[in-house]
């Protein structure tokens, strides 16, 4: 179980890219109890935060300790990586951390066979480690786990690679039920989860002992599960820590933006006052001393003393105006968030039915679906609903004919176009070129169409010529809506 006292401090952190600002002087203590959630937009860096408070990256400066230095932290990434030969047993041993923690006893267990120096201190260690993050009894609690989650227990010796969605998004979820590091870090758990895997997620975080941060965009989740926010601004990069849970976060979120605009308003409205006093005292100034420069028409030198001298008084009052704004404390007017509007043109119209699945029955392995008698009809909006496994994706596919029938019939309208984004977004996660690149071949707008679509989706200049591979999922989720409205 987790260490009753283990904490984790982080001081000052700041992370850069090359010359990107990632991250900019963010300080959090994720207690023995801390239920914290961290949220932005995609692309402001709650991955890279996550990984540097694991470990897994090196800030530019700033930070990470540990009390005491030997808890574990453990952190759970948004979308695994699943090696074509590893089990599923293997891939839960591994995100669980009993894989290492086995390695690292082995290791220390035959250098005490050799009588290295401090090898018995050094397996002591390592066998409390790993017995700490439930390595004894491990492969039972792995099958319990996969049980409950509705998975068949000869599943834990099938490879990752022939899951299907639902199958592998219960696995993830197995993976952090599994779990007892000291600290969790969880980017994004609730992605493909469905409502039942979601009650069992809220459930694990509410109980479980040891702090928690997670990244999330599900605010019913967060309202359920988290009793502090962290808040990336996505311009400055820094972070903004809200006490109270989620509801608590909303209101002062809201006040301290309805407060912004008070005080740049405010602001403004005192420059602007007295950048018009100054500039009127000047016009005034440059008047008099226009008139000054006059001969009097009587000749009188007490008026034209006078004259030069209200012209020096205007001057100098113009100077003090000046003076006053200067020292107005500047409020920056407050930045709005990047929102998407997005316009999906309208393909011509089909016939009355665009698809159709007429008793049909579908095998995959050992998943069996149907039979199925379903259409879809011109202008119909289905939604298509079950619990992880259940087939979801697969009468998608069979839908448009991608995979075979056993029997049945499929069939498609005429004139039908089909725009698709995957659940994983494989058409730029696998792809090692850069995004522009993969862009335009895809497609078929000019480079500098692509550019201007891909900008109006939060994907500038330098992120185009990034790999495809290396966006964050919310990046290539923008990515895949963009190739979406363009085609």
């Amino acid at each position: 179980m987790p260490a009753p006292f283990a904490s984790l401090f982080a001081r000052d952190i700041t992370v850069r890219f090359i010359d990107t600002l990632i991250l900019e002087s963010i300080t959090l203590t994720v207690g023995p109890r801390s239920r914290i959630g961290v949220i932005a937009p995609n692309g402001t860096g709650k991955t890279t935060l996550l990984r540097t408070l694991a470990g897994l990256l090196a800030p530019t400066s700033g930070k990470v300790t540990m009390t005491p230095p030997t808890a574990s932290v453990g952190y759970l990434p948004q979308e695994p990586e699943r090696s074509p030969s590893e089990t599923v047993h293997e891939h839960l041993g591994r995100r669980a951390g009993v894989t290492a923690a086995e390695q690292t006893m082995e290791q220390a267990a035959t250098n005490l066979a050799t009588s290295a120096p401090g090898a018995a201190d050094d397996y002591s260690t390592a066998l409390e480690a790993w017995l700490e993050l439930g390595g004894a009894d491990f492969g039972a609690r792995a099958k319990e786990i996969l049980a409950e989650l509705g998975l068949n227990g000869d599943l834990i010796e099938l490879p990752m690679a022939v899951l299907s969605g639902g199958q592998g998004a219960r696995v993830s979820l197995a993976a952090i039920l599994l779990s007892r590091f000291d600290i969790l870090l969880l980017d994004e758990p609730t992605n493909d989860l469905d409502f039942d895997g979601l009650a069992r997620l809220e459930r694990f975080v509410t109980e479980r002992r040891g702090g928690l941060v997670v990244v999330s965009h599900d605010r019913t989740f967060l309202e359920h599960s988290v009793e502090t926010v962290i808040e990336i601004d996505e311009f400055s990069k820094r972070a903004t820590q809200y006490d109270g849970g989620w509801q608590a976060y909303v209101e002062a979120r809201d006040i301290a933006k309805r407060h912004a605009w008070e005080a740049y308003e405010k602001y403004a409205s005192d420059r602007d006052k007295l950048a018009t006093r100054a500039q009127r005292q000047r016009e005034w100034a440059t008047q008099g001393a226009a008139r000054a420069k006059k001969k009097p028409s009587d000749g009188d030198k007490f008026i034209k003393a006078h004259n030069l001298a209200q012209t020096e008084k205007l001057a100098s009052k113009a100077a003090a105006s000046q003076r006053a704004i200067d020292r107005l404390d500047v409020v920056e007017e407050p930045r709005e968030s990047w929102e998407l509007h997005l316009m999906i043109a309208s393909a011509p119209r089909s016939g009355a039915v665009v698809a159709r699945l007429e008793d049909s029955v579908v095998e995959r392995g050992t998943f069996r679906l149907g039979p199925i008698d379903l259409e879809i009809g011109w202008a119909q909006r289905v939604a298509i609903v079950g619990a992880n496994g259940s087939g979801k994706s697969t009468l998608l596919q069979a839908l448009l004919g991608r995979l075979p029938l056993l029997s049945g019939r499929q069939w498609m309208g005429p004139s039908v176009v089909v725009g698709e984004m995957d659940q994983a977004r494989l058409q730029f996660n696998r792809n090692i070129g850069a995004l522009l690149a993969s862009f335009v071949a895809d497609s078929g707008l000019l480079p500098q169409e692509a550019r201007t679509l891909l900008a109006k989706f939060g994907l500038g200049a330098n992120d185009v010529m990034r790999s495809a591979a290396s966006l964050s999922p919310g990046e290539r989720t923008r990515a895949s809506l963009a190739l979406l409205m363009a085609k």
